[in-house]
C-alpha cells in the first residue's frame, strides 16, 4: 500500500527552524519526483518545494521560501525533508508531501501525505 506519512511540525517563534520529514511506504521514493505543499486557511494551496527522482534531484522553490528553505532527500530512508529556516508568521500552515506521477517535478501529483501543522507565531 502506499503512503506518504509528513512529520516534524509545530509552534515556533519567528526566526526559528524546523525539519520536516515525509516518509514513504509500499514504493520506491527515489523513483519519483516529490513535493512539498502547503494550505494557510483561506488560502490557495501552494507549492512549496519540488525534487526530482535520484540521489541528486533537481530541487525548485516558490520565491516566497527561496533562500530560507531547503528540500532534500534520504532513499536509503525512503524519506524526503523539508528545512525550513528563518520562519514567518506568514508560514504557517499545514504542510503537504505529494509523490509526483513521474521522475521529475512536474505537475501532476498521485499520493498525498495527511499533512502536518506549522505554526509560527511568537
Amino acid at each position: 500500500q502506499v503512503q506518504l506519512v509528513e512529520s516534524g511540525g509545530g509552534l515556533v517563534r519567528p526566526g526559528e527552524s524546523l525539519r520536516l520529514s515525509c516518509a514513504a511506504s509500499g514504493f520506491t521514493l527515489d523513483f519519483f519526483g516529490v513535493a512539498w505543499f502547503r494550505q494557510a486557511p483561506g488560502k490557495e494551496r501552494e507549492r512549496v518545494s519540488c525534487i526530482t527522482f535520484g540521489s541528486h534531484g533537481i530541487t525548485s522553490y516558490a520565491d516566497s521560501v527561496k533562500g530560507r528553505f531547503t528540500i532534500s532527500r534520504d532513499n536509503p530512508k525512503n524519506t524526503v525533508y523539508l528545512q525550513m529556516n528563518s520562519l514567518k508568521p506568514e508560514d504557517t500552515a499545514v504542510y503537504y508531501c505529494a509523490r509526483g506521477t513521474t521522475e521529475w517535478c512536474l505537475d501532476e501529483w498521485d499520493y498525498w501525505g495527511q499533512g502536518t501543522q506549522v505554526t509560527v507565531s511568537s
